[in-house]
């Protein structure tokens, strides 16, 4: 009897000491989470429950069907996207005219847009229909620097398409004519460009981290360290006001040369220019209408990293910028005529395109210079490097034999 005695006061400290160890360690957890709290500590977010967690259940003060709308809307815009730019690369490969120096930043751009969707827009849908990002920290950083890294790409072949279409229309150079190899230094220029502003977050300069909707991944914007913000105001610099500025200089020079040349002649003579000043508001519009409040936003959460915005309110601007992989191909590509014209041809096998097969200067008759190249190529074939109109009537209609007799190439004047 008296040795089972010491077993049980053995049993009763054990117990008792089990019961401090679980105080002690809810003690811990509670300061951890005043921790959290009182924001004293930056290490505390892997304490937070799941439900606080994005990458581990939905934000709790977000009601479901706020993602469901997103969903539908991301599976609507990546869907257009998908099919219009892959359109646009199927069309310029089914036709061998298509394939000109001034095209390659037209398929570069659909290119870039397509990736865009491929990547955020793909997993922006399944991320929102799941209601947080479910696929973890790394598929975030890769998510994130994916679509900045496309979409650059994909704006500043804006930039270099003003530029080029500029070079041919005013020719700053002289006789000195775009060629394939500019073309390609073009398309080198804008990935290299691109890869160095976006790439860094990766390194550390700056990350890449979820949204505060917590279904997509963007650049770190409320970020408080100085060194953060100095990439912030850079990736601003380089990647939105230099293109923007390349964009209008190359547009405004352009209309002023159109202006130039139009000037004493009849209204009639008049159309192309006014159809090419009305293209050319629509391209810079576009332009500010898909990029200006993403920009506009990540100034202003830099320069005030503690203000408090609805988390849907602050993904309206991303959403934006993901719609430009939309109206791009649109505006670019189908109110081009050339292409149009080969998509007529593809989907219903008929139309004057010439064979994909023959040489770019072809001479089968009935094919004017507007069906093959649009009317800023005819105005450019019109216009000598002095500045003055060539004698041909505007109203006359071209033909492709006379083509070969205009002062730019067929393969060398803007496909617009």
């Amino acid at each position: 009897m008296l040795s089972v005695l010491p077993g049980l006061q053995e049993q009763k400290l054990a117990g008792a000491e089990s019961r401090s160890a679980q105080a002690k360690r809810d003690l811990f957890s509670v300061r951890v989470i005043n921790l959290s709290v009182n924001a004293v500590s930056y290490t505390v977010a892997a304490e937070l429950p799941p439900t606080e967690d994005p990458f581990n259940g939905p934000i709790k003060n977000i009601e479901p069907w706020n993602f469901t709308i997103l969903a539908v809307l991301m599976f609507v815009v990546t869907s257009l996207s998908l099919s219009e730019n892959f359109l646009v690369m199927f069309v310029t490969f089914k036709f061998k005219q298509l394939r000109q120096p001034l095209n390659y930043i037209i398929v570069n751009l659909a290119i870039a847009d397509f990736l865009v969707s491929l990547t955020g827009g793909l997993i922006s849908f399944l991320t929102n229909a799941r209601g947080y990002f479910f696929l973890g920290k790394w598929a975030c950083v890769l998510e994130g620097f994916a679509v900045t890294f496309f979409g650059i790409v994909a704006l500043w072949s804006l930039a270099v398409l003003s530029f080029e279409r500029f070079f041919v229309i005013c020719r700053p150079l002289g006789n000195i004519r775009l060629q394939a190899k500019h073309a390609v230094l073009g398309l080198l220029f804008v990935w290299t460009f691109s890869f160095i502003w976006t790439f860094p977050p990766v390194l550390g300069w700056n990350r890449y981290t979820v949204s505060k909707i917590g279904t997509t991944c963007e650049p770190d914007w409320y970020s408080t360290n100085i060194r953060d913000h100095s990439y912030i105001i850079t990736f601003f610099a380089t990647c939105f006001i230099f293109p923007l500025g390349v964009i209008f200089f190359c547009y405004g020079k352009l209309l002023r040369k159109l202006r130039k040349v139009s000037h004493g002649r009849l209204a009639s003579a008049k159309k192309p220019e006014r159809q090419v000043t009305r293209m050319v508001v629509v391209m810079i519009v576009a332009f500010m209408v898909g990029w200006t409040p993403y920009a506009a936003f990540s100034i202003l959460v830099t320069a005030h990293p503690t203000i408090e915005l609805d988390p849907r309110l602050a993904s309206i601007p991303a959403f934006f910028s993901k719609t430009a992989a939309v109206y791009n191909p649109i505006i670019y590509v189908f109110m081009n005529k050339q292409f149009r014209k080969c998509l007529i041809q593809l989907f219903t096998g008929m139309g004057t395109i010439p064979d994909s097969h023959r040489n770019q200067t072809s001479e089968r008759p009935g094919i004017t210079v507007e069906s093959q190249t649009g009317e800023m190529s005819a105005i450019a074939a019109r216009i000598s490097v002095g500045g003055t109109v060539s004698p041909r009537s505007d109203d006359s209609p071209t033909d492709c034999g006379s083509f070969a007799q205009l002062p730019i190439p067929e393969n060398k004047v803007c496909p617009m």
